[in-house]
């Protein structure tokens, strides 16, 4: 795994990090939320960068960075980076409006249909979902985050499992299933 740690006032770097892998290993490896991110974080090919991005602007620029590294990187080496920013678009809603300028972000710099972003947030809500509803904590990373994919490996997965469209459904069931109480567990029982 590589990490790009960049001085982040107000959080801490290496934390941000930790943070960010224990969700990994716990929800979404745990529960198997995403059936393909257990073999990336074991071949250690998520790249994780903290930026100390604090306005909107700074934030594309760290976002335009990231996507031309993970686009000029051999997938073998790194395959995906959560571009972790907990300094700015801490609020869902300005987060939700930002993916629109994340998203166009991709397509200027020619890498639409190459690269694609996934969003998660703390504060994740599906539309038409309750703030409180546990389905939401499918999307609920330790810091607001873009998840930058190839859209290439993201196929061989899907080619890969089988059942890929009923992933968003079994989730659905398995936090249901757990609970808040159960999701509050995984945070609280040592590995």
């Amino acid at each position: 795994m590589i990490d790009v740690l960049m001085p982040c006032a107000g959080a801490d770097s290496g934390e941000c990090v930790a943070a960010t892998r224990r969700w990994i290993e716990r929800a979404v490896i745990g529960l198997n939320l995403c059936p393909f991110a257990k073999a990336v974080h074991h071949k250690r090919q998520i790249r994780f960068a903290v930026t100390a991005a604090c306005t909107a602007d700074e934030l594309l620029a760290e976002l335009a960075h990231e996507l031309e590294c993970l686009a000029a990187a051999n997938a073998e080496d790194i395959d995906t980076t959560l571009l972790i920013h907990p300094r700015v678009m801490t609020g869902f809603i300005d987060y939700q409006f930002f993916l629109a300028e994340a998203n166009a972000t991709v397509k200027n710099l020619g890498l639409d249909g190459v690269l694609q972003i996934a969003s998660l947030h703390p504060d994740y809500e599906f539309a038409g979902s309750a703030s409180d509803d546990i389905d939401n904590y499918s999307n609920r990373a330790p810091y607001p985050t873009l998840h930058l994919l190839r859209e290439a490996s993201i196929d061989r997965a899907v080619a890969a499992f089988p059942d890929a469209a009923t992933i968003f459904d079994k989730n659905i069931a398995t936090l249901r299933h757990l609970g808040h109480a159960g999701w509050q567990q995984l945070w609280t029982t040592k590995p």
